[in-house]
């Protein structure tokens, strides 16, 4: 059985303001091997690390991260939501958290997220970021517009990129032979051993989303996947230690 990792979904969400510098630290703190996270663009060009599309949910801001420039996203609060404890908590960009990983070892999951809308030129930028900061041996770029994906391949052939998926196809195993990508990242609802074999055959490593409870955590672990997703990766990690120790 293979070492599983935990990566933090959004940074700690479920105890922190997701896709924060706070959450983020918070999953370093507690020795989270990665961290996933969601890139837009801002109206000017910048790289913004951000869920939704919409401000809305998350800030004090409201509207679409596209319709706003970077200089505004920065008077943005990102953790009053969620609690008073994180008022003033900023929205990070790309940089702020290439800045920060220089100081750890974490592996990230950058999700592109052209899935709703098409953001001109966002992998190029992208690539660009990781290659000035050299990053490239700490990163997968992830996306469910696979088209974006096929983008990267093409731009950074060097780079580690995976499929994501909610909800499979009935040809899933014909897309994974096709793009011959190196991870395979589904929703935890429809990954079964089954499928779980069919890629691992295909050579692909196994991310699932989003695991919080411990039967949903054990059931991947039984599945041996290379790393679990999940918003509590501080009690993810007691989880699996514990199933580790008795197994």
């Amino acid at each position: 059985m293979q070492s599983i990792k935990i990566f933090a979904h959004r940074g700690s969400k479920g105890t922190h303001p997701e896709n924060t510098m706070a959450a983020f630290q918070k999953a370093a703190e507690i020795g989270a091997e990665g961290i996933e996270f969601d890139v837009h663009l801002s109206s000017d060009g910048e790289l913004v690390i951000i869920h939704d599309e919409t401000l809305d949910r998350t800030t004090s801001l409201t509207g679409y991260v596209k319709d706003h420039s970077a200089q505004m996203l920065k008077t943005a609060d990102a953790g009053g939501k969620f609690s008073k404890e994180f008022l003033g908590e900023p929205i990070p960009f790309l940089t702020d958290v290439f800045d920060w990983a220089r100081g750890n070892a974490l592996l990230m999951n950058i999700e592109i997220k052209t899935d709703k809308l098409a953001y001109e030129g966002i992998e190029q930028k992208i690539i660009d970021a990781i290659r000035q900061y050299r990053m490239e041996s700490r990163v997968v770029l992830s996306s469910f517009n696979h088209d974006s994906i096929e983008k990267a391949k093409v731009l950074a052939p060097e780079l580690e990129r995976a499929l994501l998926f909610e909800g499979l196809p009935d040809n899933f195993e014909e897309i994974l032979s096709k793009k011959m990508e190196s991870g395979f990242h589904p929703d935890k609802n429809s990954l079964t051993e089954a499928i779980a074999e069919a890629a691992k055959k295909l050579g692909y490593k196994i991310r699932p989303w989003v695991a919080n409870d411990e039967t949903d955590i054990i059931k991947l672990a039984k599945m041996d996947v290379d790393v679990i997703m999940t918003d509590f990766p501080e009690k993810a990690i007691k989880i699996l230690k514990a199933w580790q120790a008795t197994s």
